[in-house]
């Protein structure tokens, strides 16, 4: 989602921040902190209401260099 067609759903404003974040998943990717769900988000520059949306993680090679650098 563009910034630009953003309109928060609290209170209506339409100026957001966007980015991405990586956090685990459940079983043994929690144990070894392989960071394999990734999500983007749009949250409200007025009231910091947030919405996520689940994004492509990144294959099995963002896996192996995740576990690798921990």
């Amino acid at each position: 989602m563009s910034s630009a067609t953003f309109e928060c759903t609290k209170c209506r404003h339409r100026e957001a921040e966007t980015g991405e974040i990586r956090t685990t998943g459940g079983g043994a990717s929690r144990y070894l902190n392989v960071q394999n769900q990734k999500f983007g988000y749009a949250a409200c520059a007025s009231c910091g209401f947030t919405e996520f949306y689940r994004m492509d993680g990144g294959g099995k090679g963002r896996m192996i260099l995740d576990a690798l650098t921990n």
